[in-house]
Formats: C-alpha cells, sequence, structure tokens
C-alpha cells in the first residue's frame, strides 16, 4: 500500500512543480487520463494546456489517500480542496477534488479526476452578475 500512496503523492508533486520528465516516471506508457466534463487529455502536456486554460496556478490540500490493493492492480483515492488563482487573478480555495488512480506494475495507469471548480466558477459568475460587476 505505501508504494502506491508514495507513487501517486510523488506524481502529484511532480505535476504541481511542472516536472514532466519526474511525473512521466511514474507513469505507464498507455496511460489513460479522465478529467472533469469527460475530457481526456493524452499526454501530462495536455494536462498542463487544458489546467491553463482555467487556472493561472492550482495547488492541491490533500487530506487523505485511500488504497486499496487487489490482486494484480492497486487503487489509490487522494481527495482534499484546491487553491490558486483564477485566469483572471483572482484567489480561490477550499474546491474540492477527488482523483482517482490505478496502478499497475508500480505505475499509474489511470487517473481520473473529479473536482468542484465548475460549480465554483458558475458561483463566482452569478455573484457578479447579481453584484452588477459582471456581464
Amino acid at each position: 500500500m505505501a508504494d502506491a500512496r508514495n507513487t501517486v503523492l510523488a506524481y502529484l508533486s511532480a505535476m504541481e512543480r511542472r516536472d514532466m520528465a519526474a511525473a512521466r516516471r511514474y507513469c505507464a506508457p498507455s496511460v489513460e487520463f479522465v478529467f472533469p466534463g469527460g475530457r481526456r487529455p493524452e499526454s501530462l502536456d495536455g494536462i498542463v494546456a487544458n489546467t491553463g486554460r482555467r487556472y493561472r496556478e492550482v495547488h492541491k490540500d490533500i487530506e487523505g489517500v485511500d488504497v486499496v490493493e487487489h490482486v494484480d492492480y492497486s487503487i489509490a483515492y487522494v481527495y482534499g480542496t484546491l487553491h490558486g488563482t483564477w485566469t483572471d487573478g483572482a484567489k480561490f480555495s477550499g474546491i474540492r477534488f477527488v482523483d482517482r488512480f490505478e496502478l499497475r506494475d508500480h505505475l499509474i495507469a489511470r487517473q481520473w479526476v473529479w473536482n468542484d471548480s465548475a460549480e465554483a466558477r458558475a458561483a463566482r459568475e452569478a455573484a457578479a452578475v447579481s453584484s452588477g460587476t459582471g456581464r
């Protein structure tokens, strides 16, 4: 269990630092990514490009990692909240996330991501409209 936990935490740390070479070392050659909205980036660079359209910067405050061992693979759930800066420079925090990782042969074979950033953006836009500062 410690291997799976350490692998996903090292991968997430490398991604946050934008150290793509380090992050790739934790991924299987045919790794699959699924992000909110069903987006399926084909590479780590695709993840970074997509993130850049949503956030100027984003960081994870990890609250826990749960690992389930199966005979020939492991599942690790990483959960907590996001904080950072929207593309317009406004700060945010407290946005819930869950990342589900499937690891085979100690490498990440799949990463599925869920978070509430769309809801946070919608609430922010609605508040701007109702206060007269938005569209």
